[in-house]
């Protein structure tokens, strides 16, 4: 197992729910709307906490910044800000009536917070990651990751981090 395969993994999964609640806009299913809605968002809080707890810590130990980042902990950073704005963003979401323009809306917005998240992820610090990790502590770490996951199917709480106090602790 390699961690950074099963975040790319979950990366695919958020990807498609969020098409998959596109492909249901015209339908009028709010209950549909709502379920998978549901189900995105506990994937997006608890995946989130599984790469703080599990991936970003060793992320700060092993590497040395990747693409057009400077440092691991400049990935980490960032990281752990954009965790806050898709978990803020997903709130938003959960205010709206399901269904309606304003929840559409806001939606897109933390499409547009998990798409831009990924992608810099995926170009920095997994890539970071791949090169500095050895296979024993990428299978470790998936392992662990792979539990977490499978303890936290209903998701778990989402709760902001402070950036800097984050990159401090885990340093």
């Amino acid at each position: 197992m390699d961690i950074t395969d099963l975040i790319l993994d979950e990366h695919g999964e958020q990807r498609r729910l969020f098409l998959e609640i596109d492909d249901l806009a015209n339908g009028g299913d709010k209950d549909a709307l709502g379920a998978v809605w549901g189900r995105l968002r506990g994937l997006l809080d608890r995946h989130a906490e599984a790469e703080e707890r599990f991936f970003y810590p060793e992320l700060l130990k092993l590497g040395h910044g990747a693409a057009d980042s400077d440092s691991a902990a400049d990935e980490t950073r960032d990281a752990i800000k954009d965790h806050n704005e898709i978990r803020d963003s997903a709130a938003k979401v959960d205010e709206q009536e399901v269904g309606s323009n304003a929840w559409f809306k806001a939606v897109a917005a933390a499409n547009k917070a998990n798409g831009d998240h990924m992608a810099e992820e995926e170009r920095q610090g997994l890539s970071d990651f791949r090169r500095h990790a050895d296979p024993a502590l990428r299978d470790r770490l998936a392992q662990q990751f792979a539990a977490f996951s499978a303890d936290h199917l209903q998701s778990v709480k989402p709760v902001d981090k402070d950036v800097n106090a984050y990159v401090k602790e885990h340093s």
